[in-house]
């Protein structure tokens, strides 16, 4: 169960990451050896389960970002294991979800531009097995994103 300095911990390190101890400490209102004792144990609990570099894609010459929802050929028993493992092999596959419903998998993939994606879905994401549907959805401006969670 978190208390409120295990709160307070989190919530300086979802806003900044980079935080030295002391300075994590100092924003929690806390000891550097007591934000360490816990900022360790809730690693050890799963809790804190690592930390990322954020990239911004368009920055690194990625500017087409599309959203891909597929519905899985159920023919196959093991048809979604088999399309997410072939998926997992896609470079520009960026993220992928699976969900409960008319829709089985999410891909986030990203290209260089338009002709770059197209290459990517003929060549590569139409290969995939198992797709019975596929939607693209292209991203046009991301709204809100919060990698944080309000604790």
């Amino acid at each position: 169960m978190l208390d409120d300095l295990d709160r307070r911990l989190l919530r300086q390190l979802q806003a900044d990451p980079t935080l030295s101890m002391a300075e994590l400490a100092d924003r929690a209102r806390t000891t550097a050896a007591r934000a360490a004792r816990r900022v360790e144990r809730m690693e050890a609990d799963g809790v804190i389960v690592g930390q990322e570099a954020v990239l911004d894609w368009p920055a690194l010459g990625f500017a087409v970002h599309v959203s891909l929802r597929i519905t899985v050929d159920k023919a196959a028993p093991r048809a979604l294991d088999e399309l997410m493992a072939a998926a997992r092999k896609v470079p520009e596959v960026a993220e992928m979800q699976t969900f409960l419903g008319r829709v089985d998998l999410r891909l986030s993939v990203i290209a260089r531009d338009m002709e770059h994606y197209q290459e990517t879905y003929r060549e590569r994401i139409l290969a995939l097995p198992h797709i019975a549907d596929i939607e693209a959805l292209l991203t046009i401006s991301t709204v809100k994103d919060e990698g944080g969670l309000p604790i």
